[in-house]
């Protein structure tokens, strides 16, 4: 195994005095592993995954074996769990995100914690979930269809781009910003390799200008939650200092979570006291009590021969309120889009072909009800469906199809079976139950 740099020990120990022995030794152990259940999404066999120690922040956060195939499962690719390192899911719960606000995700990929904040809202209000990347939010656009999180828009901006159009505008921001990642040395000890003094000290440098502009978007009373996966004092607790100075509109809000307490509104989870890898995350309320802007984003709406075609596939399924990108969406009500990059917008619910409509992936996804019919499946025939194949099935014309309670995709009946119309970029073979 690569060794841990020099210098990284070093500071660490003057960070830790007497402590060090035990960061040192808890960094040979094995990394540790969490699963968070998708709460809207129940499914038989959940207890295989639910069997391990509860991680006490997150309600739904259990601890899996290190060896599980839990991602290589067809429950995985239909929504029922997001794999997430215990710690990670600690930013999310401290921006305590709750139904109907609006929050912003600046820095989202690959979706860990956007998902998780989706789980929060249950449905209710918006979550703009952003990655400058595109080919990360590509990734993270993926994660947030297959977790159903339907009341979402992916963008991609840069945060000084995004701040000067959404001043003033959301309940919650989390700003979990790119660093040097210390925290990841014993999952990845490749990564080690990568660090250096000078790289730490160029996050630092980026992440201030990341929490200027964060800082920028959260509206009065509303909260900012800043979060890093390293120890790095220069890129954790000193960056929230001279944020706080530069900003006195903003203050320092503690938080007590099971299992995780701040003080002066900052945490580190070290793996020699918490059963995690390496997070920080700090907590900042934006002093006053102002409302979000007036200002709304709009979306062509679905001409009459656009509903009809919508109705004919989808008769009791949700009314399509935009149309972004050729489909046909439920866009949840959101600030002005004008001039900013968007992947996905709200609930896509149908592809619209000519004079014809297609059911989107992201509606049988969704935990929104679609009111469609529905083809049950057993273990062989999932398996054969993921795969891309055809399976048997008497149903006539559109279907969902559901393996133990998991609606995985559509597909279509004609003549004793039913045409696949999984996603072709998304078909694999992959195990009905985990294997190990």
């Amino acid at each position: 195994m690569t060794a841990l740099p020099k210098d990284f020990t070093e500071r660490i120990g003057r960070q830790l005095g007497d402590e060090l022995p035990a960061f040192l030794r808890a960094m040979e152990e094995a990394a540790v592993r969490g699963i968070r259940m998708n709460p809207r999404k129940p499914f038989e066999g959940s207890e295989a995954y639910t069997a391990g120690e509860r991680i006490p922040w997150e309600e739904n956060g259990y601890l899996i074996p290190p060896d599980s195939d839990a991602g290589a499962t067809i429950f995985h690719e239909a929504g029922a769990f997001y794999l997430q390192e215990p710690a990670a899911m600690l930013p999310a719960r401290i921006l305590d995100a709750k139904p109907g606000e609006w929050i912003l995700d600046l820095c989202a990929a690959p979706g860990g914690k956007s998902t998780q904040i989706g789980a929060s809202l249950r449905g209710e209000g918006l979550l703009i979930a952003n990655e400058p990347i595109p080919k990360r939010a590509q990734i993270l656009s993926r994660n947030l269809e297959r977790m159903g999180v339907g009341n979402s828009i992916v963008t991609s901006g840069y945060p000084e781009a995004l701040s000067g159009r959404w001043e003033g505008t959301f309940d919650g921001v989390l700003a979990d910003a790119p660093c040097s990642g210390e925290g990841m040395f014993r999952r990845d000890p490749e990564t080690r390799k990568e660090w250096s003094p000078d790289m730490a000290a160029g996050c630092a440098k980026r992440q201030r200008e990341i929490l200027q502009e964060a800082g920028r978007m959260v509206r009065p009373g509303g909260r900012l939650v800043y979060s890093t996966c390293t120890y790095n004092p220069a890129e954790n607790e000193e960056n929230v200092r001279w944020f706080l100075k530069t900003h006195p509109d903003f203050e320092a809000e503690d938080f007590r979570l099971n299992g995780a307490e701040s003080t002066e509104g900052m945490l580190t989870c070290w793996p020699h006291r918490m059963r995690g890898e390496g997070q920080f995350a700090a907590r900042l309320r934006r002093k006053g009590n102002g409302e979000r802007p007036g200002r709304r984003g709009v979306f062509p709406a679905p001409g009459k021969a656009e509903r009809q075609a919508l109705r004919e596939i989808l008769p009791e399924g949700p009314e399509a309120n935009g149309v972004f990108a050729g489909r046909l969406a439920l866009i949840p009500e959101c600030p002005e889009m004008s001039g900013i990059r968007i992947l996905r917008a709200g609930l896509q619910l149908a592809e619209i072909r000519g004079r014809n409509a297609f059911p989107d992936h992201a509606a049988a996804m969704s935990a929104f009800p679609m009111n469609a019919a529905v083809t049950e499946i057993g273990d062989e025939d999932a398996a054969r469906y993921m795969a891309g194949e055809e399976i048997p099935g008497e149903t006539k014309g559109w279907t969902m199809i559901r393996y133990r309670g998991l609606i995985l995709g559509w597909g279509k009946g004609s003549g004793g079976v039913i045409k696949n119309h999984y996603p072709k970029g998304l078909r694999k073979v992959l195990h009905p139950i985990e294997m190990r």
